[in-house]
């Protein structure tokens, strides 16, 4: 029962595990897909360093600072908006905090550890005297490529999907491939719905639930961003720009993927993710549109990039070289008056020869 289908695009797959048991510790894909997912994120904010003359070092310092945040983020995140799974009457203590700190089996929010990256981010930056509007759009690329990577551990650990469909895209998830307990849980906590129950599919010869692949949604999407910035980073107008392009562009996507899912974390009525991902989108477009707005008139950005000084990079280099023209300058100024000073000493030399030739027969005649 370890199978996941696509019986609509004739997907099958009877053997998707969860876990590999390494000298028999168990590891999961998803903790997997995490690891790697923060390597190539730190891959290519490096890269992306170098292409823009910073010092690829800073974001080795930073990824090796935010691994413990982001996690801590992520897991805090998720445990506050989903408390009723971790406190549960008649459950000891001890085996709360347990559930709490088990990652392996998932409960990671991504908004949680964006939150906490952008505040490491922030004092990183700060104690590193870099700008983080332009530390932002470096690592927006890894950022992306580091959640594509996590949907695919959602995928292996059958989670982060969405409510039944029998649309051409629908995922079938056999039923028993979940226990008895994780059954009943999910049940009521209505991930596993009465209508996903209420309408198996049998796919090759198994009962199964159907439903939306929220996490390939979200995977394709974030793809899709992640193309956007790469071919628009060198057009964009100010330093942030590309760093908003992601808080914005992900935040709308997110919001109309995690209107399907069922397993969403609540406050109230509304879903949180949801919440997050309006006021992601407003910020980052009102910032968008202010700055671009600004440009236009011939102000300067009130994000841009200011490094030490007030000054962009670009800058600096331009007034090293104005620096060293001016140098050039002064020092052609300073040997044109030397020379002039030793053609006025070669005159005065010359007129004091005569003067003496002059004054040389006078003096003869008044000794004769």
């Amino acid at each position: 029962m370890d199978g996941i289908y696509f019986p609509g695009i004739g997907i099958f797959m009877d053997k998707v595990p969860e876990y590999f048991n390494v000298f028999g510790f168990k590891l999961t894909i998803y903790a997997i897909a995490i690891t790697l997912g923060f390597v190539l994120a730190l891959l290519i904010a490096s890269k992306e360093a170098r292409r823009t003359g910073q010092d690829d070092e800073n974001y080795l310092d930073f990824f090796l600072v935010l691994v413990i945040p982001a996690i801590l983020g992520a897991r805090i995140y998720y445990i506050l908006f989903n408390l009723g799974r971790f406190i549960q009457p008649g459950k000891s203590i001890g085996q709360t905090i347990m559930d709490m700190i088990n990652i392996r089996n998932g409960g990671l929010a991504v908004y949680g550890g964006l939150i906490a990256g952008v505040t490491a981010a922030f004092f990183f930056t700060k104690k590193k005297k870099i700008y983080l509007p332009l530390f932002g759009d470096t690592i927006a690329m890894g950022v992306l490529i580091g959640q594509i990577l996590g949907r695919w551990g959602n995928f292996f650990n059958r989670e982060a999907y969405g409510a039944y469909t029998s649309g051409p895209l629908r995922m079938a998830i056999p039923i028993n491939h979940f226990s008895i307990m994780t059954q009943s849980y999910l049940q009521e906590n209505n991930i596993l719905t009465e209508e996903m129950l209420q309408n198996k599919e049998m796919v090759k010869g198994v009962a199964c639930f159907t439903v939306h692949p929220t996490f390939l949604y979200e995977m394709v999407w974030n793809i899709m961003l992640l193309l956007l910035i790469f071919f628009y980073r060198k057009k964009k107008k100010f330093d942030g720009e590309l760093a908003m392009m992601y808080v914005a562009g992900y935040g709308l996507g997110r919001f109309f993927i995690e209107a399907l899912r069922t397993d969403s974390l609540m406050i109230g009525p509304l879903k949180v993710s949801q919440v997050v991902a309006v006021l992601c989108v407003i910020v980052a477009m009102a910032v968008i549109i202010k700055n671009r707005l600004d440009i236009k008139n011939g102000k300067t950005p009130k994000i841009n990039f200011a490094g030490e000084g007030g000054k962009k990079p670009e800058d600096d280099s331009q007034n090293n070289v104005d620096n060293k023209i001016e140098d050039k300058q002064k020092d052609s100024q300073e040997d044109n008056q030397k020379d002039n000073q030793d053609s006025n000493l070669e005159k005065d030399s010359e007129g004091d020869s005569e003067s003496d030739l002059e004054s040389d027969p006078e003096e003869k005649e008044s000794a004769e």
